[in-house]
């Protein structure tokens, strides 16, 4: 599979990423695992977890993510063949982006992680609280001390990115290379305002999160009755049950019939053919799901096709 640049960093990543959110969640141990061997063995090679995930679930504390990707890696012996990515600052029990929390966090992760290194560490959302040379100093350090390859950050508006790229070459400290944000064909307006041509000017990776709108895009919701087949995600799916939500997945629909696809498969071309994006976040409760979505990388979608889906996603 052809790899793609990640930014100015060392890294290069395949089209498709794993978001490791469901791993402890609505993935057991035994399931993760074989996930994780699918994605590997697919040529795929982004693995997205953080600290926090998945803190939400009743018994859960936070680290199961982490800690479920630790154990596969040891007993796999594929550390080298994936990028790890996890993140740090929204969880309680390690909260914020100073220094001090930073190289508690990171040395808590890479034990979970079961690793010497992560490769890419991000802020997981901005913490006003702490300056921005400050935050990067902290993440220097742990390049320096080689437990972080690169660096990036999730959450972050343009003003706030643009002014950590600032600090970082004002400061001669290592920049952010990476831009995790919101981004699908449902929540376009966020990224493509300001992020998107800060991000392709400076050449920073983009690997969005929610690919398919909570699932939304996948075709599975298309009525009230179908909230029923996922009560956590009833809430978020819900808001694209509308007239502009409905004309997505007919022409979803009609792109993936011509090309014998599926609708999350046309969804995720689209934002892997979108200029800037180096690869869309999408997780898996099955192996037929999952090889499913990375059904999504071969498929080549024509000039027209991307046109009317912009059009009537705009």
């Amino acid at each position: 599979m052809a790899l793609r640049p990640l930014g100015n960093s060392p890294l290069s990543i395949a089209p498709l990423a794993f978001g490791g959110n469901v791993f402890g969640w609505s993935a057991d141990e035994t399931r993760s695992f074989e996930l994780l061997d699918a994605f590997v063995d697919a040529g795929c090679n982004l693995i997205d977890t953080a600290d926090v995930y998945p803190a939400w679930v009743p018994g859960n504390q936070g680290g199961e993510s982490e800690a479920i990707i630790g154990r596969w890696l040891k007993r796999s012996g594929k550390r080298d063949k994936v990028v790890i990515a996890t993140k740090v600052g929204k969880w309680a029990e390690q909260p914020g982006l100073s220094p001090v929390n930073l190289q508690q966090a990171v040395d808590r992760s890479l034990q979970r992680l079961q690793t010497d290194y992560i490769d890419l560490y991000l802020a997981h959302e901005d913490d006003a609280s702490v300056l921005l040379a400050d935050t990067l100093g902290g993440f220097a350090r742990l390049i320096e001390q080689g437990k972080v390859r690169a660096i990036g950050a999730s959450n972050y508006n343009a003003h706030r990115f643009a002014e950590a790229l600032a600090v970082s070459r004002e400061h001669n400290l290592p920049r952010y290379e990476v831009l995790q944000p919101e981004y699908n064909l449902l929540e376009r307006a966020g990224y493509e305002s300001e992020l998107e041509p800060l991000m392709r000017a400076e050449n920073i990776g983009v690997i969005s999160y929610y690919a398919l709108a909570s699932g939304f895009l996948s075709g599975k919701y298309r009525d009230e009755a179908d909230l029923a087949k996922s009560s956590a995600r009833a809430s978020a799916v819900k808001r694209y049950l509308n007239p502009r939500g409905l004309q997505v997945l007919a022409t979803l629909d009609a792109v993936a019939a011509t090309h014998q696809a599926t609708a999350a498969q046309v969804a995720l071309a689209w934002l892997i053919a979108r200029p800037g994006i180096t690869a869309p976040i999408a997780s898996a409760t099955t192996v037929t799901q999952l090889n499913d979505l990375i059904g999504a990388v071969k498929l080549q979608l024509g000039a027209d096709e991307i046109a009317e889906l912009d059009r009537v996603s705009a």
